[in-house]
């Protein structure tokens, strides 16, 4: 099997399966889990042809832009493919009991949003053209806003879903536009293509500001600082949407797409330390964020954030080891952070007590969640014999070896040092520390909500005691995707006596430490509300207001009602625009026309639409108007019909007679004061502004008229309108099938207009008339 037809038939399944779940709960939910279940074990037989060479499949989807549908599936995606169809089946079966409760629909809804996300996810880590993967990355985040805002009942849903749909696809144009100039320069959308030869792209002077535009957009999908603070607010989806898409899968796009293009884009030499910086940054500010919060998702959103910027540090970081250590760290990432969320949200699902502090003796209750947590927190803290404790020895070999050694170390220190406290914070308070108050336990363990993050937890152990099952298979292919080239990586527990490991001591003794003293740290933390000025949210929503009172500015000034301040902006900013094309055409300023025969009929047509238009312009009678305007637009059909034009004519007639009946029809009908709307002033300035408007006009005309004629376009249309649309008509063809949309809008605005009339008429025929029953007046 193809891995196209896979992912087709993912999709029909992720369709399809909660519709069943929405009828029968016991066979909807499992194929809700064996949908990813199978990916999944499509993804992992995958493996040994991944090893060898990059898996590509052509599939054309729109030819003539360069834009593809085709399948990339290397190392590096491989390993994020099987991650987000692995913890997709877990989160599936996780989300199936967790919603028990919830209605059949609200239950269907859910488990739908789930499995379309996987599947836009897939879709966005498998996809070589750069338009694809961009339409695939747009659609996690509308998918993202439907689950984040599911319970659209609260508030607090409903402005995280719009703040992490603002600023992801705000970031998602920034994106487009990186793309598109991509395209432009390279003459390619081609990932594949690209690694082979980016010379092109590297020797464009548009190389720095491409690389900009796609960080951005990385940089807001990942969380990065300035761009953090929507993820723990988005915490407020159900914890299914938690687990999925904030911890193990969304919020990595970003470091996914800046790890595939690092090959390409670190070819500038400020990329890196660029990297490096923001990483920097993000993770120090998240580290000090978590130490602040309270709520136990929270907690565990501000750490993500931190390991996103730990993730985006070491693909800014050069060198073989970087490479191995990014594809490590997102691999025990995945595994104990989603596992953490899976068991904060059985704790808030069993007690309804979403704060910590407030948490406590819950091992007795729960000893299933207490003991995966355990195991999950055992990695997340980079203790022996877990895949986090190898993937932060490589983290501190990366840095070490980087030129970044100080300050690189330095942050890792410090942020790891709050990693190993959170994971000790989330054990202890809520099973092992005694409550401060009776907790009420309102649902046990369900089997569906404890498998995951069990097995997601003695995987973390397994990987660490036998790395030899993803070193070679899973490890190395993705990490030679991300550094350009083969190479041969290591990937085991025990690398002797090492600085690396006297890094990860000192990490945990530091750590226990702070988490000993966690509450008066946390106390003092909380107190400085320069905190909340300067690393919350305030900016976006300062950035929000200012945006909305602008537009409130501009609506009440743009968009008041007044016809005249509509025309006055339209008229003024294409007069300015062709002014403007004017002087940059560098032509002369009175080009010479070509000489055309006199022709009288032509001056007495033209002098028909000279005086419709006069008279449509000073008359103060209304219907007068409209014989006026009417008038110029028979004459404009008279110049088409001399013209060698008798369809556009015919239309020109057509439009004018049903335009004139209608309208007129109407303002016979409406109770209509006619009085002077307009100060002298007002008149005389649109007067000033129609001349100018029409001078304008007039240069443009004749600007046309002088440019050599350039055949171009009606030899298109005049070869390929019987070959493409099978008509001999060629301007019928082109209102019917090249500019199809066009003429259909135009349809549509005649039509809704001759129905608005109607109904006018009508109302006021039906008024007119007395109720059928209705007693005479005094009666």
């Amino acid at each position: 099997m193809s891995v196209t037809l896979a992912l087709v038939l993912g999709l029909i399944g992720s369709i399809l399966a909660p519709f069943v779940a929405a009828r029968s709960k016991t066979i909807g939910n499992a194929l809700v889990v064996a949908v990813p279940a199978l990916l999944f074990l499509f993804f992992l037989m995958q493996l040994p042809a991944v090893g060898e060479a990059p898996i590509i499949e052509v599939n054309p989807w729109v030819p003539t832009l360069g834009i593809d549908l085709t399948i990339r599936l290397d190392g590096f995606s491989l390993l994020f493919a099987l991650l987000i169809s692995g913890i997709g089946a877990l989160v599936a079966l996780y989300a199936a009991s967790y919603m028990d409760e919830k209605p059949a629909f609200a239950r269907a809804q859910f488990l739908l949003y789930i499995l379309l996300f996987m599947s836009a996810m897939l879709g966005t880590v498998t996809a070589d053209n750069l338009m694809a993967l961009f339409v695939f990355w747009e659609m996690t985040s509308l998918l993202s806003f439907l689950l984040v805002g599911f319970d659209s009942t609260k508030l607090a849903a409903r402005k995280a879903a719009l703040q992490s749909m603002l600023v992801t696809v705000g970031g998602g144009l920034s994106l487009l536009a990186g793309i598109i100039l991509i395209g432009v320069t390279a003459d390619t959308f081609s990932i594949s293509t690209l690694m082979a030869d980016s010379s092109a792209l590297t020797q464009s002077p548009l190389f720095s500001a491409i690389i900009i535009l796609m960080m951005a957009g990385a940089f807001t999908k990942s969380a990065q600082v300035p761009f953090h603070f929507w993820l723990p607010n988005a915490m407020a989806a159900p914890t299914p949407a938690s687990a999925y898409l904030h911890s193990a899968t969304m919020v990595k796009l970003g470091v996914f797409l800046l790890a595939t293009m690092a090959p390409i884009f670190s070819q500038a030499a400020w990329f890196g330390p660029t990297l490096v910086a923001f990483g920097g940054a993000t993770m120090l500010i998240a580290a000090l964020q978590a130490l602040r919060s309270t709520a136990f998702k929270a907690v565990l959103a501000f750490s993500t954030v931190a390991s996103l910027g730990t993730i985006t540090m070491l693909i800014g970081l050069e060198g073989e080891v970087a490479a191995v250590a990014t594809v490590g760290f997102i691999l025990a990432h995945a595994l104990y952070k989603a596992a953490l969320f899976f068991c904060a949200g059985i704790v808030i699902h069993a007690t309804g007590e979403p704060r910590l502090s407030r948490l406590g003796g819950l091992a007795s209750v729960l000893p299933i969640t207490a003991g995966a947590t355990v195991l999950a927190a055992i990695s997340a803290a980079g203790l022996p014999p877990s895949v986090g404790f190898i993937s932060k020895e490589y983290l501190f070999e990366a840095q070490l070896e980087s030129t970044f050694t100080t300050i690189a170390v330095l942050i890792g220190v410090l942020v790891n040092t709050v990693m190993v406290a959170i994971a000790v914070v989330v054990v202890m308070r809520p099973f092992f520390r005694p409550a401060r108050r009776e907790l009420h336990v309102h649902h046990g363990e369900a089997t569906g909500m404890t498998v995951g993050p069990v097995i997601l937890g003695i995987t973390g152990l397994i990987f660490g005691l036998a790395p030899g099952l993803v070193a070679k298979s899973l490890i190395q292919p993705a990490a030679s995707a991300i550094y350009g080239e083969p190479l041969d990586a290591s990937f085991y527990l025990w690398h002797g006596l090492t600085p690396m490991l006297a890094l990860s001591a000192l990490v945990v003794v530091l750590g226990l430490l702070l988490a000993k003293y966690w509450n008066p740290i946390h106390i003092a933390l909380r107190r400085r509300r320069v905190f909340d000025r300067l690393l919350t949210d305030r900016g976006y929503y300062w950035v929000l207001d200012s945006t909305l009172a602008l537009a409130r500015w501009s609506t009440l000034r743009l968009q008041n009602g007044d016809l005249r301040i509509y025309t006055l902006v339209i008229a003024t900013v294409v007069t300015f625009a062709m002014g403007y094309g004017l002087i940059a055409g560098q032509g002369p300023v009175f080009p010479s026309v070509p000489h055309e025969d006199f022709s009288i009929y032509m001056v007495g047509v033209t002098g028909l639409i000279v005086v419709g238009s006069i008279v449509a312009a000073l008359t103060t009678s209304l219907v007068t108007a409209i014989i006026g305007v009417s008038l110029a637009g028979y004459g404009l059909a008279l110049v088409f019909l001399l013209n060698g034009g008798p369809d556009l004519a015919l239309t020109q007639f057509s439009v004018e007679t049903l335009f004139m009946v209608i309208v007129t029809a109407v303002l016979l009908r409406l109770p209509l004061v006619f009085r002077t709307t307009r100060s002298r002033g007002e008149r005389s300035f649109d007067a000033v502004l129609a001349g100018i408007f029409a001078l304008a006009i007039f240069a443009s005309v004749l600007w046309i008229a002088a440019v050599p004629f350039n055949p171009v376009i009606p030899e298109y249309f005049a070869q390929d309108s019987y070959t493409e649309a099978f008509g001999r008509n060629v301007v019928n063809v082109i209102l019917v099938d090249f500019r199809a949309l066009d003429t259909f809008g135009e349809i549509a605005v005649v039509a809704f207009a001759a129905l608005g009339a109607w109904a006018l008429l009508r109302r006021h025929n039906v008024a007119k008339k007395k109720p059928a029953g209705m007693p005479a007046k005094g009666g």
